[in-house]
């Protein structure tokens, strides 16, 4: 496989190739049928959704009030009784009101609500406010009209999903089991127990607040055949194998080779830094994935979440940002590559963290990708900014935040 610079693709391109990878993973995958309350948020659909039926099913009132046709004209007689959620929509004559709660159906000839505030009786009279038909009512089907496709496979629920689901009626629907995780750190220096292993424990917190299984599964030296072997032997017991290190072109990095040999590799290296050299790999073979992440660990989380997240949560675009005014100069090294800078978030001000500025004092003005993505402190940073070009102190910039994207 080519390594120039040239091959790389852009942080978006690689994101559709993970996405792409995680379709044809999941028309493969095994899926369950469980109730709407039985733990289903965070799993992928395996069915599209479509509405049984309107909804609301009844025009109802969103006011205490009095329900009336708005296009005739006060005063009103008053019907006797009262209107109430659980009952089925009462008939009304013409000149008639009838008075009404929140969320009851309107009677059939009703297409407004008079609210209790605005209303005066007398000897059974109603007067009020002028109205409009449609003023204070939620007319049927205004939210989801029946036949109408909602939700589609491979979709995944989120917990607000539920509300809509349970309000259509659905108790049950088919979803994916979630990807089991394999974690495999790469290295003498770990292997040994001379290094500790930074890596692992981040990427199975990630996956795990991703909502899918993961082990950590130990470590391989840097040995071709044995980090190979190793590959394999996990990828026939997990959907998903992520291995730290080794990812680069050096004589000692060994798993980009042991995934060509035992897949096909889709791509390697993308332009962002730090965390660069990441690998996404198909093993049809054993029916697994691989993902091959850098093993600086600032480069680790970088790459992870901003590349392998989507593989677990599917599309993650747009995310979300917080505006802020940049505290100083961030230039950039070479042209070509998204950079995301930590920084911290301090009443409106993003400090980069890093920053000779900062209490992290790693570089000057030219943002050192390779240097921080090693800077265990660098992870207090509350978020990072991502840019393709030199930053000024005053600039406005957009943060993602960490929580958005763990």
């Amino acid at each position: 496989m080519a390594h120039d610079h040239e091959s790389m693709l852009s942080r978006s391109e690689a994101v559709r190739e993970v996405l792409d990878v995680l379709d044809r993973v999941l028309s493969n995958h095994e899926t369950k049928e469980l109730s709407v309350g039985d733990g289903i948020a965070g799993r992928f659909l395996a069915e599209s959704i479509t509405a049984p039926r309107d909804v609301p099913v009844h025009d109802h009132a969103t006011m205490d009030g009095f329900a009336v046709d708005a296009t005739e004209s006060y005063p009103f007689t008053v019907s006797d009784g009262e209107i109430f959620p659980e009952d089925e929509p009462p008939s009304l004559a013409a000149g008639a009101a009838a008075r009404i709660a929140t969320g009851a159906p309107l009677p059939e000839r009703a297409n407004a609500v008079l609210k209790i505030e605005e209303a005066s009786v007398e000897a059974g009279e109603l007067r009020g406010s002028s109205l409009e038909p449609g003023t204070y009512t939620y007319e049927r089907g205004s939210n989801v009209s029946a036949g109408e496709v909602l939700f589609r496979p491979g979709e995944r629920i989120s917990a607000k999903d539920l509300i809509l689901l349970r309000d259509l009626g659905i108790e049950r629907v088919s979803v994916y089991e979630p990807f089991s995780a394999g974690l495999l750190a790469t290295g003498s220096e770990i292997h040994e127990e001379k290094t500790a292993d930074l890596d692992s424990p981040m990427l199975a917190a990630l996956v795990r607040s991703w909502e899918h299984g993961v082990t950590i599964e130990g470590t391989v030296p840097d040995e071709y055949e044995r980090t190979r072997d190793r590959i394999e032997q996990l990828a026939d017991e997990h959907d998903v194998v992520i291995t730290t290190g080794g990812t680069s072109v050096g004589k000692k990095d060994h798993v980009i080779r042991a995934l060509e040999a035992l897949g096909e590799v889709v791509f390697h290296r993308v332009r962002i830094r730090p965390g660069k050299p990441i690998a996404v790999s198909r093993l049809p073979d054993h029916d697994a994935v691989a993902f091959a992440i850098p093993g600086k660990p600032v480069g680790a989380h970088t790459v992870a979440t901003l590349v392998m997240r989507s593989f677990f949560v599917g599309e993650t675009e747009p995310v979300p940002t917080i505006d802020a005014t940049l505290t100083s100069d961030v230039g950039i090294g070479t042209a070509g590559f998204e950079y995301a800078v930590p920084v911290t978030v301090d009443e409106g001000n993003a400090i980069p963290l890093g920053h000779v500025d900062s209490p992290l004092e790693v570089y000057e003005e030219t943002f050192d990708p390779s240097v921080l993505s090693s800077s265990t402190r660098a992870t207090r940073a509350d978020g990072i900014v991502i840019t393709e070009s030199d930053l000024a102190a005053g600039e406005s910039v957009r943060v993602i935040p960490y929580p958005v994207i763990e």
